[in-house]
């Protein structure tokens, strides 16, 4: 689940080209003040519907799993299975003083109106080292305190909103090199669903004023902040939206 980079280098991002630097161009919510204390993440499974049209509506499901490992392990997972295109992405990680420090990323795009796509990265951290491949090319780049990659940032973030904080930065590697994403939360909106109405925190992808294009999420306080809702609007005006259609959060 890009958030465009393509995906955001080019399809879907959420899911799934980097974040441009720029003033923001929305008022935010004030900022917690106080230093969030260490917390602990939830094992949950979601699911969501998927549609995306470029020119065609085209509609498909969304998993997303986060589960616990030996050893303080995690994996981070989106599925996407839909007409157009399927996703597989998938993190392996640890969760370290409030932080997702990434380990293994894999990324696999394939479609029948778009050409397939796959990306790689490996971090060695004790060397301080990114190794992986992007379009068949090999790369590799000095890790940079809190690097991040294109799926874990977006667990990085709901936890960050969940502690309080309302204006963010991250490193992420991506494509082969770094992208500097920048997000807000912007406003306290409530969601019409199936279920009723959700109270949710709406943040934004901060681009810079010239950009066309668009990425707003909605994560759900009353359910241990998960992302609700997500929608990207490309420069040609097609549009990617996810909706979340069941949770299962495991207590723990």
């Amino acid at each position: 689940m890009h958030f465009n980079r393509t995906t955001t280098k080019e399809l879907v991002r959420p899911t799934l080209a980097g974040l441009l630097l720029g003033a923001l161009a929305h008022p935010v919510l004030a900022q917690e003040p106080v230093p969030a204390p260490i917390s602990e993440l939830t094992p949950y499974e979601v699911t969501y519907t998927a549609s995306m049209d470029k020119g065609i509506s085209l509609n498909g499901t969304a998993t997303r799993t986060l589960s616990e490992k030996s050893g303080g392990v995690w994996l981070y997972r989106t599925d996407v299975d839909s007409f157009i295109a399927d996703i597989d992405e998938s993190l392996i990680l640890k969760w370290e003083n409030n932080r997702v420090v990434p380990l293994r990323y894999r990324y696999r795009l394939s479609g029948f109106l778009i050409k397939d796509r796959e990306q790689s990265i490996d971090f060695d951290w004790d060397a301080g080292v990114a190794t992986g491949k992007y379009r068949g090319k090999s790369f590799k780049l000095d890790l940079e305190e809190g690097a991040l990659d294109p799926l874990g940032f977006q667990l990085q973030l709901s936890q960050d909103i969940k502690a309080g904080k309302r204006e963010m930065a991250y490193q992420v590697i991506d494509g082969g090199d770094y992208d500097n994403d920048r997000f807000a939360v912007i406003a306290e909106e409530a969601l019409t669903t199936d279920r009723g109405d959700v109270d949710t925190l709406k943040a934004e992808k901060v681009r810079d004023q010239s950009s066309k294009r668009e990425t707003l999420m909605w994560f759900a306080p009353g359910q241990d902040y998960l992302l609700v809702r997500l929608r990207q609007v490309e420069p040609d005006g097609s549009s990617y939206e996810l909706r979340l259609n069941r949770a299962k959060v495991s207590s723990r």
